[in-house]
């Protein structure tokens, strides 16, 4: 019996299938290093990073004057709105201060009347002295050719020359008076300076009564706040802390890796930990420029830098910020969530805000 052709068969059939299990394994090979690159192309053109927090502006709000509280509205975590009082000073000082004020400048306003009578007194005396020299001075001139003719006498001639003289020199006093008065008056064009100092001293004073009422300067959330009426509050030191609600952002720490991947205007898609299922749009506003480094001191112009031996370079992460877009009354943001961005590229943002994970 002929047994060559059923193992030269076998043989082939081995040999294929060893062939087959070859390409099969460099087509797995061809594809995971093709996945690979797809991936790594997608984790670059589409940075990733779990290292950000939700942000949001804030200020610390300082009376401009000091004095106790007497007023607090307010209780810590309160959201309230731009114009809310927030506190209140003890005014009465400052409102004594006002009424002081506002009782000088209307003094100020009869003084300012008295010094104008005062001018126009000045200045009907100065009228009236300049005619009775001039009257004195043509007397002087007649009588003068008549001293040759002996129709008058040498005293006549020498009393009506004291009398221009003593006339001249009234004339200058009342000049002088007419001056004086004038600068106290402190007018210069259309500015009385008298009641410009009085109407600024009332205006610092209604200042000062208004700051004792201090109001929120924007929408925002109350925190930190740890006081009650009766408190000792100083000019400039802070008493309440306002979270602003007007704008949130994610600051988000990119590797340097990145950075070349990442634009301002940018989309980016924020997922925050505290909203597992929610997802929420934003956009880069822009780039840290710089980070504080512990071992960059810089001695006399040149940077100093600590020696080391280890040779592996971690790269550094840059804050980038991103501006959220999304506000839903449900999901609301604090400062300090912790957050998962990823950038998008340049792309239309024109989806829906909110849409499921």
């Amino acid at each position: 019996m002929n047994t060559a052709i059923p193992q030269q068969t076998a043989t082939q059939s081995s040999l294929a299938m060893r062939l087959a299990g070859h390409v099969l394994s460099a087509a797995i090979v061809v594809a995971t290093i093709i996945v690979g690159l797809y991936i790594l192309r997608l984790y670059y053109l589409y940075p990733r990073t779990d290292d950000a927090y939700v942000r949001a502006n804030w200020v610390g709000i300082a009376p401009h004057v000091s004095g106790p509280i007497t007023e607090l509205p307010i209780v810590d975590n309160q959201y309230v709105k731009q114009g809310d009082l927030l506190f209140v000073v003890d005014p009465r000082p400052y409102q004594s201060v006002l009424d002081a004020a506002v009782a000088r400048l209307q003094l100020t306003e009869l003084n300012i009347k008295a010094l104008d009578d005062a001018i126009r007194t000045a200045k009907s005396e100065q009228v009236r002295l300049e005619a009775d020299a001039a009257y004195d001075k043509q007397y002087l001139n007649r009588i003068e050719p008549l001293l040759t003719k002996h129709f008058v006498t040498a005293n006549d001639v020498f009393n009506a020359r004291s009398r221009v003289s003593a006339a001249e020199a009234g004339v200058q006093a009342a000049h002088s008076d007419v001056s004086k008065a004038q600068n106290q008056l402190g007018q210069y064009g259309d500015i009385n300076a008298l009641r410009k100092a009085a109407e600024a001293a009332v205006y610092d004073a209604k200042l000062n009564v208004g700051y004792c009422y201090v109001r929120a300067p924007y929408n925002g959330w109350v925190t930190n706040l740890n006081i009650s009426a009766g408190q000792y509050a100083n000019e400039g030191r802070e008493v309440v802390s306002l979270i602003d609600d007007r704008q949130w952002y994610v600051i988000a720490n990119f590797r340097e890796t990145f950075m070349s991947h990442i634009q301002p205007g940018m989309a980016a898609e924020v997922f925050i930990l505290a909203y597992p299922n929610q997802r929420f749009r934003g956009r880069v506003q822009g780039i840290g420029w710089a980070l504080y480094q512990q071992n960059g001191a810089t001695v006399e112009g040149l940077p100093q830098t600590e020696a080391t031996l280890n040779w592996v370079r971690l790269s550094q992460r840059f804050p980038v910020r991103i501006v959220l877009e999304d506000r839903n009354p449900k999901f609301p943001f604090k400062t300090g969530y912790t957050a998962v961005v990823t950038i998008q590229g340049f792309r239309d943002q024109d989806s829906p805000q909110q849409t499921s994970h």
